[in-house]
């Protein structure tokens, strides 16, 4: 995929604030990224929204050390411990951080207004009370790196067979581009992630970028209908592999603080 996801930049960024090594506004505009604002609702404390830089301090004020990220999917519950009211919230937005240091999470929740050409992204971080447990299915770095070689090298051999359209030379042309934009400047990551996390979440993003690639451009060459199941079963596993590794990487940081 070309961008991280919104929980991935709060954690990434949230963890670099609470070890001061960002500023609180370094910090947020990261954070914000193209968005117009980000608010958090619920925050014990707290009888309205409140800004982001607000929001960080009172979750390190109430004892937080660290934030997890979890990407969740039907029947693959990737990165969260409940309760189910979270776990609902969660994979209705397909994502959200987990508190590490203080039983709570955020659900972003994504509004959008204006014209085509002019909209205006308005995100809203849903505060709610989790359970205090392992996250679920979340591998290591060195786990994830190795699920994501053997994927890619399987799915790209099964996809190629099929002629799919994310194997050939559209799919090439769309990774050349995120790596010029890489590039330019783009943080994969926010300062205190180890190197390995980094490299775990460049090529997770590479493997989630073929697999759009693979779903929006049609069925290529997989005409029969026994055809398009393989196409779907060589996807299913890689794109499972690829947010595994996603959140192994943006979940390093307090896994490293843990040991």
């Amino acid at each position: 995929m070309l961008s991280e996801p919104r929980s991935g930049r709060l954690a990434a960024w949230g963890n670099a604030l609470l070890a001061g090594l960002v500023s609180p506004d370094d910090a947020v505009l990261a954070i914000v990224g193209s968005d117009a604002v980000h608010r958090v609702e619920g925050l014990p404390g707290e009888s309205a929204p409140v800004g982001l830089t607000l929001a960080l301090g009172r979750l390190r004020a109430l004892g937080v050390r660290g934030l997890r990220v979890a990407l969740p999917a039907p029947g693959h519950p990737l990165g969260l411990s409940g309760p189910p009211e979270f776990n609902a919230r969660a994979l209705e937005a397909e994502e959200a951080v987990v508190c590490h240091g203080a039983a709570l999470g955020l659900v972003p929740e994504v509004h959008e207004a204006g014209p085509d050409g002019d909209v205006h992204v308005e995100v809203v971080w849903h505060c709610l009370p989790v359970r205090e447990a392992p996250p679920a299915d979340v591998p290591s770095l060195g786990e994830a790196e190795r699920e994501l070689a053997e994927a890619l090298r399987d799915a790209t051999a099964v996809l190629a067979r099929l002629d799919v359209a994310g194997s050939g030379p559209v799919a090439e042309a769309a990774v050349e581009a995120y790596r010029a934009r890489a590039e330019r400047g783009r943080e994969v990551l926010a300062p205190g992630y180890p190197p390995r996390a980094v490299r775990v979440l460049e090529l997770a993003q590479r493997v989630g970028l073929l697999v759009s690639l693979a779903h929006e451009n049609g069925h290529g060459g997989a005409v029969s209908a026994s055809e398009m199941g393989a196409r779907v079963a060589a996807l299913r596993p890689v794109e499972r592999t690829g947010r595994r590794a996603q959140v192994a990487a943006y979940n390093a940081y307090v896994e490293e603080r843990e040991r």
